[in-house]
């Protein structure tokens, strides 16, 4: 039986339940001829060959020779691509949000992995979703899951993805943000005090101990020093300061940088920045200081207007020539935004953005914005074996999507659109 006849049978297995989609187990070593990969790290490789075992991809390269015995699934048709990746979503959730500082608030919390929105996304080739909590102010942190998953354990692939804050041209939105700072350094005095307190224990038991007579049996010795909890407020920004929580902040137009760039001061931590492209967003002023910066920007695939005209601009193509490291969302967060993102992409990519940084946008970009660029959103070694498959370039309008591969399985293979 011809290699293709085998996949075409194999797909055949792949049912729609009502819950979702049912995988059909491929060997734990197994490997993909694709007529073309694009890997976003590496290049195109045309006549590409990728070795997959336990998920992860091994090998990958140009016209590779495979040893005899392991099964070859030929796709030379097609072309691959990493599965997209979603970093700023409310998919599958519908609770609402305080306005205050909920820095240690979950949004895993709400994740519910039946929800049909899930198994409709990976048809559309979303494999990754970073879920953040609702809310104003600082309502808490993002959680990144596959949309493969069956269960909670399944779908979490990281807790406290990032934090989100909401940062505007305003007193109060400074106040809060230098408040939550402010519990951190009260924190650090308490821990102070309390080890001061410690050793002065130990020092009182060892000298006591000292002024015992032989045969008097000593007091207990303290036992390590231990620090005492932080709060909900100051647990979250030690991690930030720590660099083990990124920090994203919410802005809506050029002054807000800048108001932004004040409160920060001269601490240092991770960030990026989420701004929703509307209209009149004046954002092209500071492209060149958030080139320069080498800032992470989530935005939506979107023309936009220049104020007070009807002149289009490509802002997402601008950023990108500026240095600026763009990460894409859908234009909504509905299912109907999210099937067509790559065709909203294509049509700034025909309008001006590099085809590479387009594709980097929608897989490493917002990978590296979940803190998990080193298994996602490229094709190389070592890597999550999560894959789509085209049937010509991804943002042609003509283009469809044929299959959909996680962690190594088939979980579709039909025509979607």
């Amino acid at each position: 039986m011809k290699m293709r006849n085998l996949l075409c049978g194999l797909a055949g297995a792949f049912a729609l339940t009502a819950s979702g989609l049912a995988n059909t187990s491929l060997p734990d070593l197994f490997a993909l001829k694709v007529g073309r990969v694009e890997t976003v790290s590496q290049g195109t490789i045309e006549h590409a060959v990728i070795l997959i075992e336990n998920g992860k991809i091994v090998t990958i390269g140009q016209d590779l020779e495979i040893e005899r015995g392991i099964p070859v699934f030929d796709r030379s048709d097609l072309v691959a691509t990493p599965g997209f990746v979603n970093c700023y979503s409310r998919a599958g959730m519908s609770s609402s949000g305080g306005s205050g500082v909920d820095a240690a608030v979950q949004a895993s919390v709400e994740l519910f992995p039946r929800e049909e929105i899930y198994a409709e996304l990976l048809r559309a080739g979303v494999t990754t979703l970073g879920l953040y909590p609702p809310g104003n102010g600082i309502p808490g942190q993002a959680v990144a899951v596959s949309t493969a998953g069956a269960t909670r354990e399944e779908m979490i692939l990281k807790e406290g993805a990032y934090l989100k804050v909401l940062m505007s041209s305003n007193l109060s939105a400074r106040k809060m943000l230098e408040g939550a700072f402010e519990k951190v350094d009260k924190y650090k005095e308490e821990v102070e005090k309390a080890r001061e307190k410690y050793d002065k224990n130990l020092e009182k038991w060892e000298k006591d101990n000292k002024k015992k007579k032989e045969g008097e049996p000593e007091e207990p010795k303290p036992g390590p020093f231990v620090a005492p909890e932080p709060d909900d407020v100051a647990g979250p920004f030690l991690k930030v300061l720590a660099r083990e929580l990124p920090v994203m902040f919410s802005i809506r137009k050029a002054g807000d940088y800048l108001h932004l760039l004040e409160a920060i001061g001269d601490k240092e931590y991770d960030w990026s920045l989420r701004i929703p492209l509307v209209d009149d967003i004046d954002l092209y002023e500071i492209s060149d200081k958030l080139g320069a910066a080498e800032v992470r920007v989530v935005i939506e695939p979107r023309l936009t207007l220049m104020p007070w005209t009807m002149r289009e601009r490509n802002l997402p193509a601008e950023l990108a020539r500026a240095g600026v490291h763009v990460a894409f969302v859908p234009n909504g967060d509905d299912l109907e935004n999210m099937t067509n993102w790559r065709l909203h992409v294509g049509h700034l990519v025909k309008r001006g953005l590099d085809h590479d940084a387009a594709l980097a946008a929608m897989t490493l970009e917002p990978a590296k914005e979940l803190g998990l660029d080193e298994r996602l959103g490229s094709l190389e070694v070592g890597k999550d074996a999560n894959l789509l498959f085209f049937d010509g370039d991804l943002f042609q309008a003509t283009t469809q999507l044929i299959s959909v591969m996680s962690d190594g399985e088939f979980v579709t293979d039909r025509e979607i659109r």
